[in-house]
Formats: structure tokens, C-alpha cells, sequence
């Protein structure tokens, strides 16, 4: 129920709201309820939209489901939305023709007016995907078709214009939580995305090709990204990704909290990272550029940060600012290498340029690092009011991480040059300046 104040009289309306259990939904957790939910939404969005609701108290298993336009997912506090663990219910690749990394669960297609609200949780079960359990990550699973991993992606969205994501809680992903591909007009507001920290490919957030999004308020962990802005081969007719906020929210990774890259076939620019908090994360704010797309016009603002080495797994040296543009390793096989033009098996790398960090503190046991594979490729890269506090073991050299790229991945310095250094910045072949 709604209300609208005009003139000060009160006008109440009623949305019409789509109870899954009165479709067949059992919410046992074990009775795969896929096909209540479907029939639910499909209902729903047939008859002009509204709210699917998943009631309280109930946890609903189920395995893909295709949500519709004009559908409102609402999902009350204490109720549960959990991946079926049967690997093989899910056959419908995450990356189209390319099947190695990863299917869809929750997931649209050309769509407009999809909101997802409520206090309750979507679980991606993904514990139940991975091997065994070591001490900084857990074991994939080994693949009998090296061409198809069956890990579901918890909520892929492909061309969905006028997106809502407010308020629920989204963890335990097997492979990317959040994947925005093409998408216009976004907003993801006040959600907890706790993944677990030693799912690897664990993202949180991918902007992928995607404009006009707006990210706030929200707390996130992950294995893998927790925010991350690309534009990956496989979805290069929607276009560039630009216009993209990113504020007030609190970030832990074991790989990078907030990362542009590595895919990046197009250009991504006019994007701003303001008034957040970074924790215990592998790296801390990171341009990863390993593509022939561009980075440009760029603002990392307000930010507070603490990075630590964790794993040689992830990829990392605990810098907390990184902006690098190098070219990726050479592909291995022509006709399954998504990493590059089609047909080829090597690339080249973009430029990155207008990039400003501005009142950023940082606690960290590496210092920054600035570079690219030829001179002036990194350019205009702006530190004004950013200040690095060295805190570690003693070491006699600090080792960076240019991985994945060509020819050798580390590069290693002195202590010396480093810790006398007024801000600790590495570069190579790279300009920028200190305000």
C-alpha cells in the first residue's frame, strides 16, 4: 500500500503484489521452487508489473530463474533466496558463446523497470561449488570440459534499463555476484554484499559496458573485486561504460576493492569514487589497464584505506593506489582466447590519462605504483593531498605487481628509495604530479 499527499488530502493505492507460495512455492530449502518463481514472474510482468514477494521465514532453493520487466523481486526479512548446489541445472553461459567462466541463476535480458528490494537475502550457495578449502582460498573444482565451468553467477543483467537494487542482502557467490552488462540507468542502494573471502572469481559489483549508474551506502566483501568497472570482449556492441558514481560505501577484498580493468576493449571514463572506507584488502584503489580501451577523467576522492599482503593467489602486492596500462600475455589458443580480438592471439594496451586522487589517507604495507610498457601511454595523473603511512615488516625491497602482462609480472625496488621517497610512488615510463 502507497500513499500520495495532495492538497492535503491523502490518496492511498495499492500495488499489486505476487505471493511466490501461491504459485506452488514451497520455501522448505530443499523443494527447488524454480518453476513457482518463473511462472510467478512471468505472471506478474504479463499483467502490466508489480511485486513478486517472497514472505518471511521461508528459504526458497531454486535454480535459474529469468526475471521480467516491470517486476518488482521483494523479499521480506528473514526470507532466503538460495542457489540450487546441482551443478548441473545450470546450462546458460554467463558470457554467451564463451562457456568457461561461469553460468546464470538470477538473470534478464532487454528488459526495463526491474527493481530488487527488501531486508531479506539471495545466497548464492557458493561454498557448495568450490574444492577444498586451503588457507588463502579454496580450490576450483576440477573440469571434465575445460570449455564450460558450471559455477552460477548470482545476478547477471544484460540490457536492463532503469534498475533498482535496494536494501537486500546478496553473499556466498560462486562466481560473480553482480554483473551489470549494457545497462542504462542504475541504482544500487543500501545492500550488504558479503561474499566469502577465499571464493576465488568472487567479484561484488562488475559494471560492464554499462552507463548512468549510481552506487551508495552499500558494504561489501569479496574474494575477488568488490567494485569493478570493465568492458569485457564478449558484450562490445553495448558500448562504452561511463557515467558511474561510487560513494559512502565500506569495501574489503582480497584482490582489489576498487578496480577499472583488466578487460577493457572499449573506454570507460567520467566515473567518480567518493567519501569511502577500504579494509584489509590486497589493493586498494587500482586501474588495471591490459587492453586496446582507454581510461580517462577519472576522480578517486575522500577515500580511507588499509592494504595488506595476503596471497601470491590474488593478484597484488598490497599497493594502495596502482595505475597501470601494459599489454597482456600472449593468448594460447586462437579459437577459445576471449581475451582478445577475435582471431587474434595477442593485443595491445590503451591509454589512461586525467586521473586524479585527491584527500586520500592510506595505512599500507607497499607503496603506489605508476606505470606502463611506453612513455606518455600513462599520463596527467594527478596526487593532491594524499598521504601513505609504510606499515609492515621490515624489508630490504618492496616488489609490485604488474600481472597479468607480457614478459616479467613483479618489479622490485629498494627500501631505501622507496621510504625516503615524500609520497612512496613507483613509476615507469609514466608522468604524474603532487599537488
Amino acid at each position: 500500500m502507497g500513499a500520495l499527499l495532495l492538497c492535503g488530502i491523502e490518496f492511498s493505492f495499492a500495488q499489486t503484489v505476487y505471493d511466490v507460495t501461491a504459485a506452488g512455492a514451497v520455501g522448505d530449502g530443499k523443494t527447488d521452487d524454480a518453476k513457482a518463481i518463473q511462472q510467478t514472474i512471468d505472471r506478474c510482468s504479463a499483467e502490466g508489473g508489480g511485486r513478486v514477494l517472497f514472505p518471511r521465514n521461508h528459504t526458497f532453493l531454486a535454480g535459474p530463474i529469468e526475471l521480467k520487466s516491470n517486476v518488482e523481486l521483494h523479499l521480506e526479512a528473514t526470507a532466503t533466496l538460495k542457489a540450487n548446489p546441482d551443478e548441473s541445472i545450470y546450462q546458460l553461459s554467463a558470457f554467451g558463446e564463451n562457456r568457461g567462466e561461469g553460468m546464470l541463476w538470477l538473470y534478464a535480458n532487454d528488459a526495463e523497470n526491474i527493481s530488487i528490494t527488501g531486508k531479506g537475502t539471495i545466497h548464492g550457495n557458493g561454498i557448495a561449488f568450490m574444492g577444498k578449502e586451503l588457507e588463502d582460498s579454496y580450490e576450483l573444482k576440477p573440469l571434465a570440459d575445460q570449455t564450460f565451468d558450471p559455477r552460477p553467477h548470482v545476478l547477471t543483467l544484460t540490457a536492463v534499463k532503469n534498475l533498482t537494487i535496494r536494501d537486500v542482502t546478496i553473499k556466498e557467490g560462486a562466481y560473480w555476484t553482480v554483473h551489470l552488462i549494457g545497462c542504462d540507468g542504475a541504482v544500487i542502494d543500501g545492500i550488504q554484499l558479503l561474499n566469502n573471502l577465499k571464493i576465488r572469481n568472487g567479484d561484488g559489483i562488475d559494471i560492464d559496458h554499462s552507463k548512468n549508474v549510481r552506487i551508495a551506502n552499500c558494504h561489501i566483501t569479496s574474494g575477488d573485486d568488490c567494485i569493478c568497472l570493465k568492458n569485457r570482449r564478449e558484450f562490445e556492441k553495448y558500448g562504452s561504460c561511463h557515467d558511474i558514481t561510487v560513494t559512502n560505501c565500506v569495501m574489503s577484498s582480497r584482490s582489489c576493492a576498487i578496480k577499472i580493468g583488466s578487460e577493457n576493449m572499449d573506454s570507460i571514463y567520467n566515473v567518480v569514487f567518493d567519501n569511502c572506507i577500504i579494509t584489509k584488502s590486497n589493493r586498494g584503489l587500482g586501474i588495471q589497464n591490459r587492453d586496446e580501451g582507454t581510461v580517462t577523467d577519472i576522480i578517486f576522492s575522500n577515500i580511507q584505506l588499509d592494504c595488506r599482503l595476503w596471497s601470491d593467489v590474488w593478484w597484488g602486492k598490497a599497493e594502495p593506489i596502482y595505475v597501470t596500462s601494459y599489454p597482456r600475455a600472449n593468448g594460447n589458443h586462437k579459437d577459445a582466447n576471449w581475451r582478445f580480438p577475435k582471431g587474434q592471439i595477442e593485443g595491445k594496451c590503451g591509454e589512461v590519462k586525467r586521473i586524479r586522487f585527491y584527500n586520500i589517507s592510506a595505512i599500507s604495507a607497499n607503496g603506489c605504483f605508476v606505470g606502463c610498457d611506453e612513455v606518455g601511454k600513462v599520463d596527467g595523473i594527478s596526487f593532491d593531498n594524499v598521504h601513505i603511512k609504510l606499515a609492515g615488516a621490515k624489508t630490504d625491497q618492496y616488489v609490485f605487481d604488474k600481472r597479468p602482462c607480457k614478459g616479467e609480472g613483479f618489479i622490485t625496488v629498494s627500501a631505501k628509495d622507496l621510504e625516503n621517497a615524500n609520497v612512496p610512488i613507483v613509476t615507469e615510463n609514466a608522468d604524474f604530479t603532487l599537488e
